[in-house]
């Protein structure tokens, strides 16, 4: 099993911030190879477009702290290979997360039709309450549009999931994906749908920092099937 993670945001975990936050949300990416997962991570962590964005082997990590009705919330990030070889691996990520964004390249119209597949994977793996959110990326490049907005969103209506055409080279509506899906979630917790004493459940529950005190950044957490 391959685990790599940039070294800025590796360094960035490891070390002790001034951040409190009163959440950690654990999302995964999916889709096939080639869509711009990995793209859009960097995007929403680093706010830049990695114009030769390397395919991922095994997983990738970004974390980034944001706040959802006056609560700081930690999203831990974990952007999975769309290779085939790679689904046995990475299907174990699926596994305890609180959001998913499955994500095809609106100019590719296989990786939509694929789009059943990865849902399939993520409604078995993850559980019920996970917040799945569809992602059409690449929408910089409409004039090469290989799928419609409409019938995308007839998909996501069909199947309960939430919708945005993005650009990660652009950064549209990159934020928008990340924070809406927190939203959802936290939205989730407030109405008691989402049970935080569930191991499944994607969320953690950080007590607040007394006066004075730092709270460390968490480390990734370790899977068991990562030799990293």
């Amino acid at each position: 099993m391959f685990c790599y993670y940039s070294r800025n945001i590796k360094e960035g975990i490891m070390a002790a911030g001034p951040y409190n936050y009163s959440y950690i949300f654990k999302y995964i990416i999916i889709g096939d190879m080639g869509v711009g997962k990995s793209c859009l991570l960097h995007q929403f962590t680093e706010k830049k477009f990695m114009a030769d964005c390397p395919h991922t082997i095994g997983v990738e990590f970004g974390t980034r702290i944001i706040e959802v009705s006056g609560q700081k919330i930690k999203l831990q990030i974990w952007d999975t290979a769309g290779q085939e070889r790679f689904r046995a691996v990475t299907r174990s990520y699926y596994r305890g997360a609180a959001g998913a964004l499955m994500v095809y390249d609106i100019t590719r119209r296989s990786t939509y039709n694929h789009l059943s597949s990865w849902l399939t994977d993520a409604r078995n793996l993850t559980n019920p309450n996970t917040v799945i959110f569809l992602i059409g990326n690449k929408g910089d490049l409409d004039a090469q549009r290989d799928v419609t907005y409409e019938e995308a969103k007839q998909f996501a209506d069909e199947n309960g999931l939430l919708f945005l055409e993005a650009s990660a080279k652009t950064g549209d509506n990159v934020e928008d994906v990340f924070l809406e899906t927190a939203k959802k979630i936290y939205q989730n917790i407030q109405d008691g749908s989402l049970d935080l004493n569930a191991a499944e459940s994607g969320v953690q529950h950080k007590p607040s920092a007394k006066p004075g005190q730092t709270i460390s950044n968490d480390q990734p957490p370790k899977d068991n099937n990562c030799s990293c």
